[in-house]
């Protein structure tokens, strides 16, 4: 059976940057196994099948893979199914819907730029929490990630574990230089880190940059060795950045650079919505444009 799909450029608004993400289209009557099958043949850092919603108010139902498994919840899918779908549906500008994840229904508000692109934000259906409270070993992560001991950590913020309904390893890093100079291997983080989350986030600040933070992230056990752009990560970094920033009540908008040591710069736009001193809602938000269109025999 011939199934559509789509390439989409996320996280960017031109194409051949930002993160790539393929979207199987009429992925109804697919099993898991094909699924994974299908995801391991696109090679990309995740794959979403589209299938109808469970539920009437709901836009679409999608299961997303990345080559190694399934995930409950992952950022730029959303973002770039959601925009994705509001072109199919031939919006002229805006839209709102809710997608079906394994992790819940999601509400997404859609901008539509021309035929091909547009932008997404999301609400997170999880508010982040930190998951273990006990600042994770410096030392450990300065030797995973081929680093010094004084390029790990800035201001009050330590290495921790969040999440947002997939964990995260929270590592701040001192600067840009030593965001850039990581040189992690796959068997040292998963030997470090392989007990607490399958995926790894360092960031800094982005000083006299484009950004208010600069990202990389590393997922060895997904069989990712870097990815360009990383929303699941983002919206647990929310939770670092409630106990690092102590912002006040209100809503919080933080841009978040990644993928440029990839040379596929991405812009995540993160936010944290803030009452009586506690993160109520997470945002996630940021373009995607489409890049190519095919069919898959399955």
């Amino acid at each position: 059976m011939a199934r559509r799909f789509v390439i989409l450029d996320v996280f960017t608004d031109r194409i051949l940057s930002g993160n790539p993400l393929a979207v199987v289209l009429d992925a109804d009557g697919l099993d898991g196994n094909q699924m994974q099958a299908i995801a391991r043949e696109f090679n990309l850092s995740e794959t979403v099948f589209v299938l109808k919603p469970e539920e009437e108010a709901s836009r679409a139902r999608l299961r997303i893979f990345t080559v190694n498994h399934e995930l409950p919840f992952a950022g730029h899918p959303t973002v770039g199914t959601s925009v994705l779908l509001a072109l199919r549906d031939e919006v002229e500008t805006s839209t709102d819907f809710a997608l079906e994840e394994n992790v819940g229904v999601i509400p997404c508000h859609v901008n539509v730029r021309g035929e091909r692109a547009g932008s997404a934000t999301f609400t997170v259906p999880r508010v982040p929490e930190i998951v273990d409270v006990e600042p994770m070993s410096r030392e450990a992560c300065a030797q995973a990630l081929g680093l010094d001991l004084d390029d790990i950590g800035f201001d009050d913020y330590q290495p921790v574990v969040a999440s947002a309904g997939v964990p995260f390893v929270c590592i701040p890093l001192a600067s840009r230089s030593a965001l850039a100079r990581i040189s992690p291997s796959a068997g040292r983080l998963i030997g470090t880190f392989g007990g607490e989350a399958d995926s790894v986030y360092v960031f800094c600040r982005d000083e006299d940059g484009e950004g208010d933070l600069r990202a990389r992230m590393f997922a060895a056990n997904m069989g990712i060795d870097e990815d360009p752009a990383t929303g699941s990560a983002a919206a647990s970094l929310a939770a670092v950045l409630m106990a690092g920033e102590k912002p006040e009540d209100g809503f919080h908008a933080f841009d978040i650079l990644q993928g440029v040591e990839m040379g596929r710069p991405s812009l995540v736009r993160l936010g944290l919505e803030v009452e009586q001193g506690e993160l109520v809602a997470v945002t996630i938000g940021g373009g995607a444009v489409i890049v190519s269109e095919g069919v898959i025999h399955v």
